[in-house]
C-alpha cells in the first residue's frame, strides 16, 4: 500500500534485515530497528520507518528462515509512532491512511507462515509495543526501562492493534489498566509486570539477551519450549468495562475523549474479529486526530518532552557554580523533603538547621526513615542508603554552613522572618554561596534588598510532595545575576526537576493562577452558591481533582495567606475569603469530608449571602478570570511566553494534557478573545486545523 503521508523531517527508523545461524545450523532471520543515532534519540515509526519495515518482513518471509525476529538497536525497541509528524496531517483521509498502513505493515507479522518473534531489547512503547504484540511470540530484556500504551494521555488511542489484540492475550482488566488507567496516571509497565501480565512469554537478562532470545524461540519452534496462554474471561468483559467507565466519569467527568474511544474498541475487542476491530481502530484514530483535545495533548507533549528541557531564558551553563554541600534553614516536612531529594539527586552533603538540636535531628530523623522506606521497597540499595544516610545531618547552628555552596531556606512564610534568616546567613556564608528561598508567594527582590550581596539570592519554588511534582519554578529577582540564575538551573537539572524561569511577582505562575482560580470557587460559596455547585460546576473541563478536594490538599492556612499575599498586591481581583478564614481558624482541613461531600461542621460555620450562581455560571467566571489574569502575566512579563504558563500549570497543578495546560482550552472555547481581544496561541498550533 502506497501513502500519500509524507513528513520531510522524518528521522526514519531503518528495519535492518540480516540472517543469524542458529546453533542447529539453521537460519533465523533477524530484523533491527535503528534509527542511526543513539539511545537519546528513540526508534519511531513514520511513513518511512513503516515503509522499511514492510520491505524487511517482505524479504524475511520469502527466504522462508526457521523463525523471525524483531528487535531494536541498543537500549531501544521502539516508542511509537513519530508524533511530530501529526500536526502535518491537515485532512481526515491522512489520519485514516496513517491508521490504515500501520496496520497493514504489522499484520504481516501476525499474518506470516513462518513463526515470528519480539524481542523487546528495550523501551517499548504505543505502535513499538504493538507491532510486538503482532508476532506470535515475545521475549523482553530486564533491562527495558518501560513498557507503554501511552496514547490516551496525549489525546489519541493505541491505533495500530493495541485495543484489539491485548485484551485477548491478557484479558480485559490488565488491558484496561494497561490501555487507560496507566496513561492517565503517567504509569508504564517493568520488564517483569510484563512478564507476569503475559505480555512477554519470557524475560532475561542484559547480558545475553539477545542469544538466549535466540535459543528460545528455536526451542519453540522446535516444540522442546512450551509457551502457554491464559483462557480469557469473556463472562467478566462487560462488567469490567462498565466499572472502568463510572471510574472514569467519577474522575473525569465525560471530558477527556481519548478514554472514551479506547473504552468503546476494548468493547469491541470482546467478539468483533481482527479486520473490523483494527478498522474500528482507524476510523477513532483519524476522528481523534483531527479533534482539538488531540493537537492540545499533542502540543501539551511537546512542551513537557522538549520545551521543558531547554528551558527559556536560562543563562549560559557555563557559568553555574559547582555545589558540593547544601545548607537548608529548617527542618519541617518540606525542608527534610527538600534534603532527602537533595541527598539522592546530587550525593553531597546536606545540612538542616532549626531553632535547637530537638528539631534539626527530628527532621533528620524523617529522612532517614524515608530511605530505609526504599531499601525496604528495594528501590535503593543498602550500600548508596549507607552513604545517603552519612551526608545528611542536622545542627541548631547555622555555622554549619560555613563551606555550603547553596544554602535554602524552607521556614515560615513571612517575609519578616526570611529576612531575618538571610540577615544572620550572610553573616556566615562565602561571599560566592547562592542563597535560595523556597518561598511560594513572596518577594525575592524584598527578602534579599537588606543584604550585602543581593545578586546572589534566587528563588526556588518547589511543590508538594517534593519527590513527586516535576515543576521547578526559578524566580529572578531584581539583582540576581547570571551566575546565580544558572546555577539555580544547573541545580534544578541535576535534581531532575523541569524548570521554568520567572519574574519575581507575586505567587509566580501556578499559585497565581490557582489562587486566581480558587478565589472565584471560594467568593461564590460566599455568595450563596451551594458547595457541591461550587465543587461541580468546573467538571466539563477534567480536571484532576475538584476545587475543594484541591484547596485539602494545599491547606486552607496556606490558601488563605497567599490570597492575603495577592489581595495585597492586586486588590481589584484577589479578594479573601471571610469563610476560608473561618475555616483556618477553626483548624478545620477544607470544606469537604475524605468523601467530597459538604463538612456538616464547616457549613455551620459559614456566613453565605442570597446570590448564588449556577453551575455554567461559575464556570464562565472561573475560566474568565483565568483568561484575565494570564494576559495580564504576559503583559508584565512573569514568563517569556504562553507556553510557559500551559507548561507550568502542566508539571506544577497536574492540568491535564487534553487542555494543553490552559490556554489551548481557553482559545478552542473563545474565551480568550472574548475576554483579552485576541488569542494565546496562533491557530493550529494546539487546536485542529
Amino acid at each position: 500500500m502506497s501513502t500519500t503521508i509524507i513528513n520531510p523531517n522524518e528521522v526514519v527508523t531503518k528495519a535492518l534485515l540480516r540472517f543469524v545461524t542458529l546453533p542447529s545450523r539453521e537460519r533465523a532471520a533477524l530484523i533491527t530497528l535503528d534509527n542511526g543515532f543513539d539511545h537519546t534519540k528513540p526508534n519511531s515509526f513514520g511513513p518511512g520507518g513503516l515503509a522499511s519495515l514492510e520491505a524487511a518482513i517482505d524479504e524475511a518471509v520469502a527466504a522462508a528462515p526457521k523463525f523471525i525476529a524483531l528487535t531494536g538497536k541498543p537500549y531501544i525497541f521502539c516508542v511509537g509512532a513519530d508524533i511530530t509528524a501529526m500536526p502535518l496531517l491537515t485532512e481526515r483521509e491522512q489520519a485514516l491512511q496513517l491508521g490504515r498502513y500501520g496496520h497493514q505493515v504489522f499484520k504481516k507479522f501476525k499474518d506470516s507462515p513462518v513463526p515470528t518473534f519480539a524481542f523487546i531489547n528495550g523501551a517499548a512503547m504505543g505502535g513499538g509495543l504493538e507491532v510486538a504484540l503482532h508476532c506470535h511470540y515475545r521475549t523482553v530484556s530486564s533491562g527495558a526501562v518501560a513498557l507503554a500504551l501511552p496514547e490516551v494521555a496525549i489525546g489519541l488511542v493505541p491505533g495500530w492493534g493495541g485495543t484489539q489484540l491485548l485484551p485477548n492475550l491478557i484479558g480485559i482488566a490488565p488491558a484496561a489498566q494497561v490501555i487507560i488507567q496507566n496513561p492517565l496516571t503517567q504509569k508504564t509497565l517493568k520488564p517483569a509486570q510484563a512478564r507476569e501480565l503475559g505480555i512477554a512469554d519470557e524475560l532475561f537478562e542484559p547480558a545475553d539477551y539477545l542469544e538466549r532470545s535466540l535459543a528460545w524461540a528455536e526451542g519453540v519452534v522446535d516444540g522442546t519450549v512450551t509457551v502457554t496462554r491464559p483462557e480469557i474471561d469473556r463472562d467478566m468483559w462487560d462488567g469490567v468495562l462498565f466499572f472502568a467507565r463510572h471510574q472514569l466519569d467519577e474522575r473525569l467527568h465525560g471530558a477527556v475523549d481519548s478514554a472514551n474511544k479506547a473504552l468503546d474498541l476494548l468493547a469491541l475487542a470482546k467478539s468483533s474479529t481482527f479486520d473490523n476491530g483494527t478498522a474500528a481502530e482507524d476510523e477513532a484514530l483519524a476522528d481523534l486526530l483531527m479533534g482539538d483535545q488531540s493537537r492540545a495533548s499533542l502540543y501539551a507533549f511537546d512542551l513537557v518532552q522538549r520545551r521543558a528541557k531547554r528551558p527559556a531564558g536560562a543563562p549560559d551553563k557555563g557559568l553555574a557554580r559547582d555545589v558540593n554541600k547544601v545548607g537548608i534553614v529548617g527542618a519541617g516536612l518540606m525542608a527534610s523533603q527538600l534534603a532527602l531529594l537533595f541527598v539522592r539527586r546530587l550525593e553531597v552533603p546536606v545540612v538542616l538547621t532549626d531553632l535547637d538540636q530537638a528539631r534539626a535531628d527530628k527532621g533528620v530523623g524523617y529522612v532517614v526513615a524515608e530511605i530505609d522506606k526504599l531499601v525496604a521497597k528495594k528501590r535503593l540499595d543498602p550500600g548508596k542508603a549507607a552513604k545517603y544516610k552519612g551526608l545528611v545531618s542536622g545542627s541548631a547552628d547555622k555555622a554549619a554552613f560555613a563551606d555550603a555552596d547553596l544554602v535554602l531556606e524552607a521556614v515560615f512564610e513571612d517575609l519578616g522572618v526570611k529576612q531575618q534568616v538571610w540577615a544572620e546567613v550572610e553573616k556566615i556564608v562565602r561571599d560566592d554561596c547562592v542563597l535560595a528561598t523556597n518561598t511560594s508567594s513572596l518577594s525575592v527582590s524584598e527578602q534579599a534588598a537588606g543584604l550585602a550581596h543581593p545578586e546572589r539570592v534566587v528563588g526556588l519554588h518547589f511543590f508538594n510532595p517534593v519527590a513527586m511534582m516535576p515543576l521547578l519554578e526559578i524566580v529572578r529577582a531584581d539583582r540576581t545575576d547570571d551566575a546565580t540564575l544558572a546555577t539555580a538551573f544547573a541545580v534544578g537539572k541535576a535534581l531532575k526537576k523541569s524548570s521554568v524561569l520567572v519574574a519575581d511577582r507575586p505567587a509566580f505562575v501556578v499559585n497565581r493562577l490557582l489562587t486566581r482560580f480558587l478565589g472565584v470557587v471560594t467568593a461564590a460559596v460566599d455568595n450563596g452558591t451551594p458547595i457541591e455547585v461550587a465543587d461541580s460546576a468546573l467538571d466539563p473541563l477534567g480536571l484532576p481533582m475538584r476545587p475543594m478536594a484541591l484547596l485539602t490538599m494545599v491547606g486552607p492556612a496556606v490558601a488563605h495567606h497567599v490570597s492575603e499575599t495577592l489581595h495585597t498586591a492586586f486588590p481589584d481581583r484577589f479578594g479573601v475569603s471571610a469563610n476560608l478564614g473561618r475555616v483556618v481558624e477553626a483548624g478545620k482541613r477544607g470544606f469537604v469530608d475524605g468523601e467530597g461531600n459538604p463538612d456538616p461542621e464547616v457549613l455551620a460555620l459559614l456566613r453565605v449571602g442570597d446570590s448564588p450562581s449556577t453551575a455554567d455560571e461559575l464556570r464562565d467566571e472561573a475560566t474568565t478570570a483565568l483568561a484575565r489574569e494570564i494576559r495580564l502575566m504576559l503583559d508584565k512579563g512573569v514568563v517569556a511566553d504562553p507556553r510557559d504558563i500551559d507548561l507550568c500549570m502542566i508539571l506544577g497543578a497536574g492540568w491535564p494534557m487534553h487542555l494543553g495546560g490552559v490556554t489551548p482550552y481557553l482559545d478552542r472555547e473563545g474565551i480568550s478573545e472574548k475576554v483579552t481581544g485576541a488569542r494565546f496561541l496562533p491557530p493550529g498550533v494546539a487546536n485542529a486545523p
